[in-house]
């Protein structure tokens, strides 16, 4: 069995949690690519080195003093590295940074360095080989990744090698100009060396067991979810839930590769696996519940908009003309409702309206902010009929009134939208009667 084991920032933020990684590779011969992220806090008080970065690179633009703060970030890799006992320096690393920090090498070149030089620590650690993921993970000339020539090189590489440390969250174009991934995109580098290297599983560990059914800062303690299919976990993080880069699915899904989410500091719990589809019946009806408020609802009236070929793609041209994505489209036979990003909106608001009367005379338009949307997923609503009846009756009975509803052509979700004073309370009644009561 082959494995990539990706170790998000929390996991590798002191010499402590070093020693956790290091216990969890050992403990399988099948752990072989290890992809490293930056140091993460040490408590809450800390600063992430990749943040501590961005702020030293931005005083070296702005040709201020910046050699304190990175003597500083230095010392975070010193602490490590003792505590660790190697016998390794970085100074002559530090000392190609600062120059290239006065040289203003790029915003993304120093963002970089804080997992380049963890995953110099961590294959010294290990005994791995070291390959930087310049060499291996291509963009384009438009900042865009190449997947394709990035699995090419990353196979080949990989191919000579049977344990490597890849760092994560960067590479380069083909001039060796560094980029890198969007906040996150460790993730994405882990489910791409999977891919490359035909793994059998993607293990992503960081500091939680796993995806749980709700958010914790609104349900305490939520039931953790066992399996998950990519497509539910595209309407989960669509809504908010944040465990995983969502770009991370697509390169091990083309390829079949499970990803199985494990917590650094509970390695005994098997946490989430995330599978392209599964016989596994789920424990309940739902797998997950995820929201998120900022909404605001435009709602068009003409009498007879039925019949007007042509109206709802002139009012959504008003949208594109101003750069406005559209979250959904409820529609009526003289009505629709279209529900965007509120702050989005707001800028171009007036802009937006006057194109609308200007498109197609509508009768009356309303506008109703401070909105949320709530996601309701689960590849067990499909066979469990009153689904959306149990959904209804839960707000109901919270003196919740539903603004919007909405189900998926796939019957894997229904969103509903709800006003944001009602937004934590609708999801602790939903979580309540799926999960809690199971009636």
């Amino acid at each position: 069995m082959k494995k990539v084991v990706k170790f998000g920032g929390s996991s590798l933020a002191s010499a402590e949690q070093f020693k956790k990684v290091g216990e969890i590779i050992r403990a399988e011969d099948a752990r072989r690519y290890v992809v490293p992220s930056a140091p993460g806090k040490r408590n809450d008080q800390d600063t992430k080195v990749t943040d501590m970065l961005y702020n030293c690179y931005q005083l070296a633009v702005e040709e201020k003093p910046f050699l304190d703060l990175l003597n500083k970030i230095h010392a975070r890799y010193k602490e490590i590295i003792n505590g660790l006992a190697l016998e390794l320096s970085l100074d002559d690393e530090f000392e190609i940074i600062r120059e290239n920090f006065e040289k203003k090498a790029g915003v993304d070149y120093a963002a970089s360095r804080g997992e380049y030089l963890n995953g110099i620590i961590i294959s010294n650690y290990l005994g791995f080989p070291f390959i930087d993921a310049s060499e291996v993970i291509r963009f384009d000339s438009q900042g865009g990744l190449d997947s394709e020539k990035t699995n090419t090189l990353l196979a080949a590489r990989l191919e000579e090698l049977e344990y490597a440390v890849i760092p994560g969250f960067y590479g380069s174009m083909e001039d060796g100009t560094i980029v890198t991934f969007s906040r996150g995109g460790s993730d994405i580098t882990g489910s791409l060396v999977a891919r490359a290297a035909k793994a059998d599983l993607y293990e992503n560990w960081t500091d939680v067991s796993g995806f749980l059914i709700a958010d914790p800062r609104i349900i305490r303690n939520p039931k953790a979810i066992e399996t998950i299919t990519y497509r539910e976990l595209r309407e989960l993080s669509y809504m908010g839930a944040t465990v995983l880069h969502e770009d991370a699915i697509f390169p091990v899904r083309k390829a079949g590769i499970p990803i199985n989410i494990r917590n650094t500091n509970a390695p005994e719990d098997s946490g989430t696996l995330i599978v392209e589809g599964t016989c596994r019946k789920p424990k309940y009806t739902i797998t997950g519940i995820a929201g998120t408020d900022g909404f605001a609802a435009i709602t068009i009236e003409k009498a007879m908009m039925n019949s007007e070929i042509g109206f709802c793609r002139k009012v959504l041209e008003v949208f594109e003309r101003n750069g406005i994505s559209i979250e959904h489209m409820p529609s009526g036979i003289d009505t629709m409702t279209i529900f965007v990003h509120k702050n989005e909106f707001e800028e171009k608001e007036q802009q937006i309206l006057a194109g609308i009367h200007k498109a197609v005379d509508p009768d009356h338009i309303e506008l109703e902010s401070d909105l949320a949307l709530i996601a309701v997923v689960g590849r067990g609503m499909r066979s469990t009929r009153g689904t959306a009846g149990r959904i209804f009756s839960a707000l109901a009975h919270a003196h919740i009134n539903v603004k919007m509803i909405d189900q998926g052509s796939s019957e894997l979700n229904i969103i509903v939208g709800v006003r944001h004073d009602d937004f934590k309370n609708a999801i602790k009644a939903l979580y309540d009667i799926f999960v809690e009561t199971q009636i």
